[in-house]
């Protein structure tokens, strides 16, 4: 029997067990070519990944004076496109992520994903990578279908990391994560949140309200423990 205090973990994907930016800024940057905007510096895609695809556009959009709400969604289709053939391309995991993998799986520790990134394209990155047998469920942004304001079921609300709990079945669960999406859907889920600070924090990884912030992906283990 193990003592870890945990027998479920999810983890976001993107700045959590992924570094995915530069993927994901090549993505939004086709689009905003075929738009006719100027492009943006690819690293500044890390501060935009936390909502999802269509945020990391819409800002890259409005920060150019903005486009008609149906040329957008044209070119948001467009920008999907390209990511699903280009998903992988300098996507890999953080230093030490596949070792802290398989030391929780060989205490037990039944894992799952929760990311704002589309099902199928996580399914898709996570399988090229070689990860996506290591997890018994990966939710994504479009995975709960939408809510009653037509919005899809994703972080900060918390229904995806409540599914990914009771997937694992486990009422010991933590979440880890890099944004404030994943503190609010956490507290909101009533689960401990452990901040991914080397990852895309969308803000002072001490001020996102999380119960412990790690500085690598070495540190979650230990970190989890003290919890």
């Amino acid at each position: 029997m193990s003592d870890f205090p945990f027998a479920a973990i999810g983890f976001d994907l993107d700045g959590t067990l992924l570094d995915t930016f530069r993927d994901l800024g090549a993505a939004v940057n086709h689009a905003l070519e075929l738009g006719g905007f100027d492009p943006v510096p690819v690293d500044s895609s890390k501060d935009l990944i936390g909502g999802g695809a269509k945020i990391m556009l819409a800002r890259a959009v409005d920060q150019q004076g903005g486009m008609p709400e149906d040329e957008f969604r044209a070119l948001y289709k467009q920008m999907l496109a390209y990511y699903a053939e280009h998903n992988a391309d300098h996507t890999r995991p953080y230093p030490g992520v596949e070792p802290m993998l398989d030391e929780l799986a060989e205490m037990g520790v039944t894992m799952a994903v929760v990311t704002n990134k589309f099902e199928e394209f996580a399914t898709q990155v996570l399988t090229k990578l070689g990860l996506a047998d290591r997890f018994v469920a990966i939710i994504g942004g479009n995975s709960l279908g939408k809510g009653d304001d037509g919005r899809y079921l994703a972080k900060p609300a918390p229904e995806p990391v409540l599914h990914a709990q009771e997937v694992c079945g486990s009422t010991r669960f933590a979440f880890v994560g890099d944004s404030s999406y994943d503190v609010k859907a956490a507290r909101g889920a009533g689960v401990p949140i452990v901040v991914a600070g080397y990852g895309y924090c969308d803000g002072d990884p001490a001020g996102l309200g999380g119960d412990v912030v790690i500085d690598s992906v070495a540190g979650l283990i230990p970190a989890l423990r003290a919890l």
